[in-house]
């Protein structure tokens, strides 16, 4: 039972940091990478489609990513998805590509951009101290019921806490590396 907890746990915690490291590539750095565009979707016949989906997105050089559809009529709507997405971008259509120069990001902006990462990096601290907590009270249940011990509860909450503090340190490590990313020029 306390394994089963423990696992699950692990398996959230982890789940947790993941999302994080997938929410902050949305954050761009001032280089281009083909999956600063991964979120943006485009309607495609009726349907949202992932821009991956229905172009291909490369480097063209440090500051320019080059979309190219793979119809030629979507041109338009990948152009548009993209000017409409939150991540500020200006897209230049030529021809059957579609051209996106990066601008330098100002001082202010990285300030920003820094605000941010620290508000996604407290709110995966949170869901991972929630797990904590969803277990602790798992593991009262079990105590109450007198299915394990109070040793084996303290123990078990030991192990959790390891756990938390653990995956608390990694988010820690992740938003470090990140504003260290974002405030280079």
């Amino acid at each position: 039972m306390i394994d089963d907890i423990k696992k699950e746990v692990t398996a959230r915690m982890v789940k947790s940091v993941d999302n994080l490291k997938h929410d902050l590539t949305k954050l761009r750095t001032g280089r281009a990478h083909a999956s600063l565009l991964d979120h943006i979707t485009v309607s495609y016949y009726g349907s949202e489609m992932p821009l991956n989906q229905v172009a291909s997105v490369a480097v063209s050089d440090a500051r320019t990513l080059l979309v190219t559809p793979w119809e030629r009529n979507m041109v338009g709507p990948i152009e548009k998805a993209i000017m409409t997405s939150d991540l500020g971008l200006n897209p230049a259509t030529a021809g059957t590509s579609i051209r996106i120069p990066l601008p330098p990001l100002t001082e202010e902006r990285r300030r920003d951009l820094v605000k941010v990462v620290r508000h996604e990096g407290e709110g995966a601290k949170v869901a991972v101290r929630n797990i904590r907590r969803d277990a602790n009270g798992q593991l009262k249940a079990l105590l109450k019921d007198k299915k394990i011990s109070e040793d084996a509860d303290r123990q078990a909450q030991d192990e959790i806490q390891k756990l938390t503090d653990r995956h608390i340190q990694e988010i820690d490590r992740i938003l470090a590396t990140k504003e260290a990313e974002l405030m280079e020029i």
